[in-house]
């Protein structure tokens, strides 16, 4: 069974169709990367996954269980199992980063602070950043934000991890910082869907890639199929651009 099933799912924003007839597996500790053009529907995906995004049509199941996106119940569940990392880091500028990544075991979990403070310096130490547990967010790096960002998401212990174009807003010295963090974490055999157009990481870090165009898995492989080996047209067409401009 897999650890994460998306079939057949359809999400629309307005009156256009923004994902069509999307299916996708995960296994456990498995990291599935999302690739294609701007407006192929990746981040939709992760935004209908978490919950932000209500899908019209199809199903997703989590460890055999199926999501209801209409039951708050099932939403608050859901949220307790997975965890979204998006571009721009959203952290609290008014608290210290030692409270931002112990406020949601705190506040969502109920846990005591102590133990959610002594949770929180263990993985700030993990993505490198505990010498800055009592910086505030304006006293750091891009990079930085974006490692404490990520330890926030680990800190309410999810199964899914998912990271959304996490150093697009990097500047390119900071990139590295939190990419070694993602390599740690599949190191340590987080499931994780991420979304990138840093395409020599992708094939580094994946164990399967999905190419999208237009709200559609336009095909599914390994990285070595994707990127030297493409069956499908529409594939072919983009990494070949994205290998020939890299960034």
């Amino acid at each position: 069974m897999s650890h994460l099933e998306i079939r057949n799912v359809s999400s629309v924003y307005g009156k256009q169709r923004v994902l069509q007839d999307v299916s996708l597996s995960a296994d456990k500790g498995e990291v599935v990367s999302l690739i294609g053009p701007s407006g192929s529907g990746k981040s939709t995906l992760l935004r209908v996954l978490i919950g932000l995004t209500p899908p019209i049509d199809g199903e997703i199941h989590i460890a055999g269980e199926r999501v209801d996106y209409s039951s708050r119940r099932h939403l608050r569940r859901l949220r307790n199992r997975m965890a979204i990392v998006f571009q721009q880091y959203n952290l609290f500028q008014n608290m210290s980063v030692l409270r931002n990544v112990a406020i949601a075991p705190i506040k969502i979990k109920k846990r005591p602070r102590r133990e959610a403070e002594e949770h929180a310096r263990s993985l700030l130490k993990k993505v490198g950043m505990e010498d800055k547990q009592d910086a505030y967010p304006d006293q750091l790096s891009g990079g930085q934000q974006q490692r404490v960002a990520i330890a926030r998401a680990l800190a309410t212990n999810p199964e899914l991890l998912l990271l959304d174009e996490v150093t697009s807003a990097l500047d390119p010295e900071r990139v590295n910082e939190v990419l070694d963090t993602i390599r740690l974490l599949r190191r340590e055999g987080i499931t994780m869907l991420i979304v990138s157009h840093e395409m020599a990481f992708v094939r580094e870090v994946s164990t399967k890639v999905a190419m999208m165009d237009s709200g559609r898995i336009v095909e599914i492989g390994t990285p070595d199929q994707i990127f030297a080996a493409p069956r499908e047209n529409r594939t072919r067409e983009f990494v070949s651009k994205i290998l020939s401009h890299p960034k």
